[in-house]
């Protein structure tokens, strides 16, 4: 209780603190913002007492989450696109029907950002240098898309002055105070850096000697993004992460863990085959290749669609998608990772849990899966 209350002491102070710097959109707020969208002031903190208890944070910081939304437009966001689809910024930025974080995320300080930004060649790249000037040491750098560094990292070029995607990851890393990749690509390479990989695409953290936060998913949930900006206004420093950088309040557990199929996974009840009777039931999809014991996300809390709905509830196993080289590992997607033990990365990444214990362990556990899987199957026919 004593580290409780000297935490929340210095999260109030660093609020305080936060608070009395000049808004960055003059005018404006974003408890006006919310209230031009509808959003109650009991919504919204009905939504703080979500991302408290997503943190993994106790109850009496409710208020303080609230306060550090209310702040995030003191936070300058800098967001560089790399070799990507832009389904990350997509997915946060194009809801059809926007939630508080898609919102907060809207009206926060996005400094510079190629999808929704009105500013194009000269103009815009004077905007990124400008922006890196004036806010040194105090932005936060957010970066979609893996790195891709062959050819002596020629490619993206782009702007007035040829700058090189490689150069600006380098360059807007040099001085940001949090660094955040955003998506598998970033964080891992993603399917820019699957086999065989022609241009030599790599992390973000490949590129830097900074601290980064990977925010792994095809895409993440806008949740696990805002989560990590919420994070850092709240206390000034990057959150407690796995064995692959990953935040652990987002990705502490595996999709497996909380699946909503796991009931019947643990009484034998598995889908053969897509469509028939067992995939009508809505029973596991292991055996049709669903990666989620292998996968360490929050899917199954947040889902997807204004969060109605995922890729499992949907009827398809997860494939991994938050997982590093899960492109190259995973697949095939619909087949179980245990049919192919020994031609799966057990010592590369999909099968080391969150906080790097027990490669062995969840080996063993595939073999035991793959074994409870066929044992369970034959007790049925028999029953």
């Amino acid at each position: 209780m004593e580290k409780e209350q000297v935490l929340l002491k210095r999260t109030q102070e660093r609020l305080e603190s936060l608070s009395k710097r000049p808004g960055l959109k003059k005018g404006n707020s974003i408890a006006k913002m919310l209230k031009e969208n509808g959003i109650s002031r009991r919504d919204f903190m009905k939504w703080a007492g979500t991302m408290t208890a997503m943190l993994s944070l106790p109850a009496s910081f409710v208020p303080l989450t609230a306060k550090a939304a209310e702040v995030a437009d003191r936070l300058p966001v800098i967001w560089l696109h790399m070799a990507e689809c832009t389904g990350c910024s997509e997915s946060l930025l194009r809801s059809d029907g926007p939630g508080i974080d898609s919102l907060i995320f809207d009206y926060i300080s996005l400094e510079y950002h190629e999808t929704i930004m009105a500013a194009a060649g000269y103009q815009a790249e004077q905007n990124l240098e400008s922006a890196i000037e004036r806010y040194k040491g105090n932005y936060v750098l957010m970066v979609e898309g893996g790195i891709p560094t062959g050819l002596n990292g020629q490619y993206l070029t782009i702007g007035a002055q040829g700058s090189t995607g490689l150069e600006n990851a380098k360059h807007a890393s040099e001085n940001a105070a949090a660094i955040f990749a955003i998506g598998t690509c970033s964080s891992f390479g993603g399917i820019q850096a699957a086999n065989p990989n022609p241009t030599t695409a790599k992390p973000l953290s490949a590129v830097t000697n900074k601290p980064v936060i990977n925010v792994p998913g095809c895409p993440p949930s806008e949740k696990n993004i805002v989560g990590n900006v919420l994070h850092f206004i709240l206390f000034g420093t990057l959150p407690s992460t796995d064995a692959f950088n990953r935040p652990k309040w987002a990705y502490g557990l595996r999709i497996h863990d909380l699946c909503e199929r796991r009931g019947h996974f643990d009484a034998g009840e598995f889908v053969q085959k897509f469509g028939d009777e067992g995939a009508k039931q809505g029973y596991c999809l292991y055996k049709v290749g669903c990666k989620g014991p292998y996968t360490f996300n929050n899917c199954s809390k947040l889902r997807f669609n204004s969060h109605t709905s995922w890729p499992i509830q949907a009827g398809h196993g997860c494939i991994g998608c938050s997982e590093p080289n899960f492109w190259d590992t995973m697949g095939p997607f619909e087949e179980p990772v245990a049919n192919r033990l020994y031609n799966t990365p057990l010592f590369g990444g999909a099968d080391r849990t969150a906080d790097n214990i027990g490669i062995t362990l969840l080996g063993v556990a595939a073999i035991g899966m793959a074994a409870h899987a066929i044992l369970s199957n034959i007790k049925k026919e028999r029953d």
